[in-house]
């Protein structure tokens, strides 16, 4: 039986949900100091707004590359990390609604604030009535390529593990766990950073698990975007972090790892393009 393909509607949401990260990370990373005039709530310091940003994009670069596989074993790398997120997204906008711009004097950050909503509301049920289908369609999962070599399987699991539990704390109990984080958020920002970090947990735990470059060309690719910008962020707003604190070092090495991870695997990846199978 030949491989199970990416089914077109999958294709389109990944598609549309590219041009929507593209969009969201404008303002976030670079309107990072306006984002009481061109953003869904107001955010500070900066630097949380070009973290926030940064995971847009690189979620935008994951989904563009996914949208042009062929089949859905090379595809589906962030399905379930996003259907994590935009859920989480949506539970921390349903709690802390009364810190957007709905009632905003700027008509643009009104606006804004109510898209927002629209499409959180929409998206993860869309992303479910998407991928049943998906799965249902005739095929099966090509045989693995490229193995991964088992130090970036390891790191990858530990990635996912340190953001699944960051992530988990900083989302259920903002108030209690501020203090994990190098440097202040609000309850609302917790919880936004929160979500971004349980979805990368799940990505990187996934692309673990698929254990093969073929498979995880759009995630890896994500992955180093992702690491990039949090650096750039980090040149950007130098002095937001606490360095005198633990939490600030094992974050620069934590992103650091993620870029490293990310750029090697991309790199690898790109030695298996074009061999999809069908």
């Amino acid at each position: 039986m030949s491989a199970r393909p990416l089914a077109p509607g999958l294709r389109r949401l990944l598609i549309a949900y590219c041009g929507l990260g593209v969009l969201t990370g404008i303002p976030l990373f670079l309107g990072t100091e306006h984002t009481d005039r061109y953003f869904a709530w107001t955010i500070k310091p900066p630097l949380t707004a070009a973290f926030l940003g940064a995971g847009y994009w690189g979620s935008a670069l994951l989904n563009l590359l996914a949208a042009r596989e062929r089949t859905w074993a090379q595809a589906r790398v962030g399905v379930p990390a996003g259907l994590v997120f935009t859920s989480l997204m949506l539970g921390a906008t349903l709690l802390h609604l009364d810190r957007f711009h709905f009632h905003s004097s700027v008509r643009t950050a009104q606006a804004v604030t109510w898209i927002w909503l629209i499409v959180y509301v929409l998206v993860p049920s869309l992303m479910v009535v998407l991928v049943v289908p998906q799965l249902r369609v005739r095929g099966n999962d090509p045989p693995r390529m490229l193995l991964l070599p088992g130090w970036m399987r390891l790191a990858l699991v530990v990635q996912g593990l340190v953001m699944l539990g960051v992530g988990a704390a900083l989302f259920v109990d903002p108030a209690a766990t501020a203090s994990i984080w190098p440097w202040s958020l609000t309850p609302l920002t917790s919880r936004a950073v929160g979500a971004w970090l349980l979805g990368l947990a799940v990505a990187a735990l996934h692309m673990a698990w698929e254990n093969d470059f073929a498979r995880l060309r759009a995630g890896l690719a994500g992955y180093a975007l992702l690491g990039a910008l949090q650096c750039v962020a980090l040149l950007r707003y130098p002095r937001t972090p606490d360095w005198s604190s633990p939490s600030a070092a094992f974050y620069l090495v934590f992103v650091l790892s993620v870029l490293g991870v990310g750029l090697y695997g991309a790199a690898r990846g790109h030695q298996v393009r074009g061999t999809s199978v069908v």
